[in-house]
């Protein structure tokens, strides 16, 4: 539809334009009656050319003008197509983001771990270094496993376990919600 009205638009402004394909104009008479008088007189020669019509048009408007005869879409059309586009972009560079996004994440999370293992291997590597000593060998047998060098006797000396504490009268019983205990003494119920 928008193309037809631009098509005959065109047409129009090529017909009202230089006089191109017209008939010659007809010299005014002036109506029976009339007062010859009046007239006014018109130097002799061809008659002056006629002024063309133009529309004035802004550049935003003959850019306008220009998008809707060749697209032949309305205002809303294009603008629902440039969503379109814009959102089409915005997946495209989405995606990619999130993956470099996933990758230094992981990156990140590898390169911890591994700072963590080179921490764990010096350790280790002090603690083979200490143990390769025989003297320090020696030493761990005697504590962890208990071992002692032939002619020698081993005491192993035991602590007795600590006793339970008693519960006084006025204290609560361990594992008694402390509600328990306030009613028992309030009704005068024996403790369970």
């Amino acid at each position: 539809m928008g193309e037809t009205r631009s098509r005959a638009r065109d047409a129009r402004a090529r017909t009202a334009g230089a006089g191109r394909g017209r008939a010659p104009a007809k010299p005014r008479t002036s109506p029976p009656g009339a007062r010859k008088g009046t007239e006014r007189s018109r130097p002799a020669g061809p008659p002056p050319p006629r002024p063309r019509l133009t529309r004035a048009r802004s550049k935003a408007g003959e850019v306008v003008a220009r998008t809707t005869g060749m697209l032949g879409l309305s205002s809303t059309k294009r603008a629902a197509i440039l969503a379109i586009v814009v959102c089409a972009l915005a997946l495209t560079v989405a995606v990619p983001l999130h993956n470099y996004v996933a990758q230094r994440q992981e990156l990140a999370a590898v390169s911890d771990r591994q700072q963590a293992l080179e921490a764990e291997v010096d350790r280790l590597s002090t603690d083979r270094a200490r143990l390769s000593d025989p003297a320090e060998v020696e030493a761990q047998a005697r504590t962890r496993l208990g071992m002692v060098k032939p002619g020698e006797t081993p005491y192993i000396v035991q602590f007795p376990a600590p006793p339970e504490p008693e519960i006084d009268d006025g204290q609560a019983e361990p594992g008694v919600p402390w509600f328990h205990t306030l009613w028992n003494d309030v009704t005068g119920e024996p403790q369970r």
